[in-house]
């Protein structure tokens, strides 16, 4: 009968030369120097990330459970200026509200305005490139010139208030009336529609011609090719406008502070949002530890709307790649 033995397990020798063999192969002198050019490059970056961005984010955390004037050894206050945000400060409340109610109607009226302009431009038309320079030149204008000019065009005797003056309306006092204030900063909001317009361009220029061949051969007219052809093929396009439009509407601040200055103290309260309320706060009564604490609030917020945002890419938003 025969017998079987068990195989001798490798010796410590063997072992070690097989772990030798499979290292990698050390590296030459250029690929050195080429490792060593890599992180040379990169280091203002990283080090400009750690100093400017994650470091103050981290001493943020910590200033936020504080009592802190910037003068004076930070006082630990643990969870005080949170319980103080959300219970008993109206203000906090009401500048959330505006930042809502500002998020909830120029993101979408962007997303619509962009995607009607982009449409615009896809057709075969003249001068077609000068409107599309047109529309994008105010993305490049300065935020705080904007503002201004803006300033000027919503006076009671400006502009739009003359435009509507042919029509028989009195036009209100946009940056004055109280009510009136967050209609014009919508109003301004839309102003920057070319980044997105730009973005939607570009990618209906990349949907095969083929498609729409096809759609015409089987009937279907231009308003059909856009809704089954169009905009599926935009929906990643549109879903990232979407998630910077509202980071942007959420951080919302220069506007607010140019347009609606303190000494009118109704349009200001009426249209303060979470970061003017963050830099009052700051820069203005010297609470940091308490700004800190709004400014988290407020990353909190736009993460859970980006999280929500991006549930719900499964219903809607179509990639060429994927298969469903």
């Amino acid at each position: 009968m025969a017998t079987t033995t068990a195989p001798t397990p490798p010796t410590a020798p063997v072992v070690a030369d097989k772990v030798a063999s499979e290292k990698k192969p050390k590296l030459s002198g250029r690929r050195r120097r080429e490792a060593l050019s890599f992180y040379l490059f990169v280091s203002p970056w990283v080090i400009g990330f750690l100093v400017f961005l994650l470091g103050p984010m981290i001493a943020s955390i910590y200033y936020s459970l504080t009592d802190w004037d910037s003068f004076t050894p930070p006082e630990w206050v643990g969870l005080q200026n949170y319980v103080t945000l959300l219970t008993d400060d109206p203000a906090f409340w009401k500048a959330l509200w505006n930042t809502f109610y500002y998020a909830a109607v120029s993101v979408p009226l962007g997303l619509v305005l962009g995607l009607w302009l982009a449409n615009l431009l896809n057709k075969q038309v003249r001068a077609r490139k000068l409107f599309r320079t047109l529309i994008y030149l105010p993305t490049l204008v300065p935020l705080v010139a904007t503002a201004m000019i803006f300033k000027m065009v919503l006076a009671p005797s400006g502009p739009v208030n003359d435009f509507l003056g042919l029509f028989g309306v009195s036009g209100p006092a946009w940056l004055i009336d109280g009510p009136w204030v967050k209609p014009a900063l919508i109003l301004m909001s839309a102003w920057g529609a070319g980044s997105a317009t730009v973005l939607l361009l570009a990618a209906m220029k990349g949907i095969p011609r083929e498609l729409y061949e096809a759609a015409e051969v089987d009937g279907a007219n231009s308003v059909r090719q856009f809704w089954s052809i169009t905009l599926p093929h935009l929906t990643p396009i549109i879903f990232f406008n979407l998630i910077m439009g509202l980071i942007n509407a959420f951080q919302v601040f220069a506007q607010v502070y140019i347009l609606t200055p303190k000494s009118n103290r109704g349009a200001y309260d009426s249209a303060q949002t979470m970061v003017p309320l963050l830099f009052d706060q700051a820069f203005g009564f010297y609470h940091m530890g308490y700004a800190s604490a709004i400014s988290w609030l407020l990353f909190a917020v736009i993460l859970v709307f980006t999280v929500i945002a991006f549930r719900t890419t499964r219903r809607w938003v179509f990639y060429e790649t994927e298969v469903k």
